[in-house]
């Protein structure tokens, strides 16, 4: 078997659907399900097309967002929606676990490569568009039976010129034509928003802070980003006007919609071997306890990315750093041409 590392077509599930997704991303951020919970799908459900005999390997996962409702109580301070355990054998009370849920409409993208032997006749070329539709109409059948960062998944809502069905695309070995594919399949994800790293934000952020406060950290970089900074601005010198605005310097128009956002772990130990530690999850594989790592991300309608590589997320390990963290290709058009060299490397340690 003959395992590519190179992309060669994209499989897209269209206006999924999910109900009670998990809102809480980590111990500090809600709103959305954490990137992780996306990867974590897509190894899930590249084990259970392997299972159906469908030979696929998903290398990576975007995620458009077209509709969002978190189940949360107006007000100054929104609080979930909580549920009502019944009562415990003895008559009392039970206890109440926080659980923060949300409703999503969400389109999910994997670039994915064929698992198959060097001497059998390939699927993932032009021409075999039927059987690619049946490979994705397998896929859809198998992920309509999973969950999806912890909801569940509901049919499709049908309206004019919304795809539903899933389906398997060949990405072109031309640059043009790629090009001319990815005008095509953004303007499919309209209207809607695509999440994307902004760990250069972060890095911005940091050298400003530290101009008035030279022992600030990256974590206070990203608290001060996390939130809404309010201070009066100064008016204009010529002119009369004596009220005074307040506004965030740092969220001025054309500033985008930056979120913090978890992107990984970090290791707060050694690798223990498997059965070692108890109550372990799965006893036959190591154990690490982590920490979650955070950055900042920015949610992008499809048409301002200028190519696929930009939407999509995938996982990397650094085991010397103890580092499980998921990157993302996106640059924004600045950054694209202030920085002429590409790099994997961070801009921070984490």
């Amino acid at each position: 078997m003959s395992l590519s590392s190179i992309p060669q077509a994209i499989l897209v599930f269209p206006h999924l659907r999910v109900q009670n997704a998990n809102a809480i991303s980590s111990p500090l951020t809600h709103g959305f399900p954490s990137i992780t919970a996306f990867t974590g799908l897509m190894w899930a459900l590249e084990r259970q097309l392997a299972q159906s005999n469908i030979p696929l390997h998903l290398h990576q996962v975007g995620i458009i967002c077209h509709q969002h409702q978190e189940q949360v109580a107006p007000g100054f301070v929104h609080t979930f929606h909580l549920t009502r355990n019944p009562i415990d054998k003895d008559g009392s009370t039970a206890a109440i676990v926080e659980e923060g849920r949300i409703h999503l409409d969400i389109t999910l993208v994997f670039t994915v490569s064929e698992n198959t032997p060097s001497s059998a006749v390939p699927t993932l070329v032009q021409g075999s568009e039927e059987a690619m539709q049946q490979w994705a109409d397998a896929a859809g059948q198998i992920l309509s039976q999973m969950r999806v960062a912890g909801g569940s998944l509901l049919p499709g809502r049908a309206a004019p010129g919304r795809r539903l069905r899933p389906w398997l695309a060949v990405l072109p070995d031309d640059a043009a034509q790629r090009e001319q594919q990815w005008r095509h399949w953004r303007r499919q994800w309209l209207p809607g928003f695509a999440l994307v790293a902004r760990d250069d934000l972060l890095v911005e952020r940091l050298a400003e802070l530290q101009k008035q406060q030279p022992q600030a950290t990256l974590l206070d970089a990203w608290l001060h980003a996390s939130r809404f900074n309010y201070q009066p601005a100064q008016p204009e010198p010529d002119t009369s006007e004596k009220k005074v605005t307040w506004a965030d310097p740092q969220r001025g128009p054309g500033s985008g919609w930056i979120v913090p956002i978890p992107v990984g772990y970090a290791a707060l130990s050694e690798r223990h071997p498997p059965g070692v530690v108890a109550n372990a999850r799965d006893a036959r594989v190591p154990v690490r306890f982590v920490e979650a790592v955070y950055s900042l991300g920015e949610w992008l309608s499809p048409h301002r990315l200028t190519h696929l590589e930009q939407l999509l997320w995938q996982a990397h390990t650094d085991e010397a750093q103890g580092l499980y963290r998921c990157r993302n290709a996106y640059k924004s058009p600045d950054a694209a041409l202030s920085d002429a060299e590409d790099s994997d490397d961070d801009d921070y340690p984490y």
